[in-house]
């Protein structure tokens, strides 16, 4: 494996300072130690996450994703985005009509992304991106590691790792969606990825890839003895939708999948806040969400303040304003002392809700000017009318 490039700023960073810059705000790192090998050997870390071009990119994706991947950049991790058209056509999004997701949907998830980077205070002029039909276009290797982890797969296996939606169909899912499983996997190989990042939704197929790494016929990473690196695989935190929870109180038992499917979607406009909405709907998406007074276990507005509010940089603060006979204007610089208040009912839910939507709106500015480029407001109007239409 190649050595990292030496760089000023990450060279003088301790294997620990590394290590935690990678993992703040993540909910598992599988595979720990052998990242944290790598780090000490000054390894060459490969990172990269891949993206469905479905609807726009909403803040989950945009700042939530993209502040880990400044992490990764700050702390001299390669990072790549992956942008999945063909797995957006296997999971029918826009329409399902692959031409209208490489012609309409990259371009503008793509300017979406690059967008996000900058609210987070990365330069999107170093983000690297990779488009999955130019990855897998005249590339035998490819189709041939596809099947290898199909061999080595079983077909259960790969039942489990479809989206909710495909399990609930049961025998009548298309078979096109058994097919997104191995190709997930198959991405990271082919491109020697040995940091994998993704959300805990897609932690099923990321197991695969560290469980078949020994079995396959095809070396990709290799150690110095020759020996297959199993990649390693940074889960990042979901966003919680805003719209009220199917079931309450939310079930204890199997909640990480209960939280997956509450988890922001780009198919449920009122439970997310898209790259590109305007301060009106922000506000208006915000005002109208879940947020039961006192309850800090499943709320949507807390969720949001811990990893968006305090989560993205180092400067992290939120300033509630309100009449003197509710308490008066108050200001949080920890997600902590915020939750012990609400908690103990001291702050009421539609002043945060206030004072979240106004904080969302400011840390998007760097997004809005940036999409306010006519070329981009072109594809944006485009991508609309696919939307309303498809």
């Amino acid at each position: 494996m190649a050595k990292a490039k030496p760089n000023l700023k990450t060279s003088a960073m301790s294997t620990e300072e590394k290590f935690a810059l990678i993992k703040r705000n993540t909910e598992e790192i599988i595979g720990e130690e052998e990242l944290k090998e790598l780090i000490n050997k000054n390894e060459k870390l490969k990172h990269y996450i891949g993206f469905e071009i479905s609807n726009k990119p909403h803040i989950g994706h945009g700042l939530v994703c993209m502040a880990k991947v400044k992490d990764f950049q700050d702390a001299g991790v390669d990072c790549s985005i992956f942008l999945a058209d063909w797995h957006s056509w296997i999971n029918d999004k826009l329409g399902g009509n692959l031409e209208v997701i490489k012609k309409v949907g990259v371009p503008y998830f793509k300017e979406c992304i690059k967008a996000a980077f900058k609210c987070v205070g990365g330069d999107a002029e170093k983000l690297k991106f990779v488009l999955g039909s130019e990855l897998y276009h005249n590339n035998d290797l490819y189709w041939l590691t596809v099947i290898d982890i199909s061999k080595n797969t079983s077909l259960s296996r790969m039942l489990r790792s479809i989206t909710i939606a495909g399990r609930q169909e049961g025998e009548k899912v298309d078979f096109a969606k058994l097919i997104y499983p191995p190709m997930q996997v198959a991405d990271i190989f082919i491109q020697d990825i040995n940091m994998a990042h993704a959300g805990m939704d897609q932690r099923k197929a990321q197991v695969i890839a560290r469980d078949v790494a020994d079995n396959l016929s095809f070396k990709f990473v290799c150690d110095s003895k020759g020996n297959q690196i199993k990649p390693c695989a940074v889960h990042g935190h979901l966003i919680l939708g805003l719209q009220k929870p199917t079931t309450w109180p939310v079930p204890k038992e199997n909640l990480q999948e209960f939280r997956a499917e509450m988890k922001m979607s780009k198919s449920i406009p009122s439970s997310a806040v898209y790259m590109d909405d305007s301060p009106e709907n922000i506000r208006d998406k915000v005002n109208k969400a879940f947020c039961l007074e006192g309850e800090v276990e499943y709320n949507p507005i807390l969720d949001w303040c811990k990893y968006i509010v305090f989560g993205i940089g180092n400067d992290a603060k939120i300033n509630i304003e309100r009449p003197e006979k509710f308490g008066g204007n108050v200001s949080y610089d920890s997600y902590a002392a915020l939750e012990k208040d609400f908690a103990e009912k001291k702050l009421h839910p539609m002043d945060l809700k206030k004072a979240v939507a106004e904080k969302i709106i400011e840390i998007l500015k760097p997004a809005t000017e940036h999409l306010a480029q006519p070329k981009i407001m072109k594809l944006k109007a485009e991508m609309e009318k696919l939307i309303v239409t498809r």
